[in-house]
């Protein structure tokens, strides 16, 4: 039992978050991508996302492994990510830290997903049953790339909140 569920329940609530946190996370970057903030799939996110991260260090384990890991660098993240967002509303430098921790997030939140594909999954356990051979190193070779060049164009697209340019009249008035 975990929180009053039994494991196989919880497990399923686990990766219901996740799977909702990396749906609303390709729906927020795209609005980063696009410069528009979506507040409630980036909220959505967000929450899912920071849910999922710590409910990964209720399930058992009898040592501290890389999933923990995992985890921790993700919930380090947040740590910049909520308070760039939600306390200093994006300003100055503020924006770029947001747009690299939400992606960052999306990442590990992503990379964990491959794992557990490459675990679960039939068809893509045989070709990597350890989870260290070349197809699975491929995937998270890809994902990781795909993630470098979504993040790079989403620091440039992203600003949200720069202020119109003020018209001759607006200026003059002032």
């Amino acid at each position: 039992m975990i929180l009053g569920m039994s494991t196989a329940a919880f497990t399923l609530f686990h990766v219901i978050l996740s799977l909702i946190g990396i749906a609303a996370g390709f729906v927020a970057v795209a609005g980063m991508l696009t410069a528009r903030q979506l507040p409630g799939w980036t909220g959505l996110f967000l929450a899912t996302t920071v849910a999922t991260s710590v409910t990964g260090f209720f399930f058992h384990s009898a040592s501290f492994g890389a999933p923990h890991v995992v985890g921790v660098i993700s919930l380090v993240v947040f740590a910049a990510t909520l308070p760039a967002l939600y306390v200093y509303r994006l300003a100055g430098s503020w924006r770029w830290i947001y747009v690299v921790g939400a992606i960052v997030s999306l990442y590990l939140n992503t990379f964990v997903g491959v794992v557990q594909a490459f675990q679960k999954i039939p068809l893509l356990h045989q070709f990597a049953p350890l989870g260290t051979e070349p197809p699975f190193a491929i995937a998270q070779g890809i994902v990781l790339v795909a993630f470098i060049g979504i993040g790079i164009r989403a620091v440039k697209k992203f600003h949200p909140l720069q202020p119109a340019p003020a018209t001759s009249a607006q200026a003059t008035s002032r």
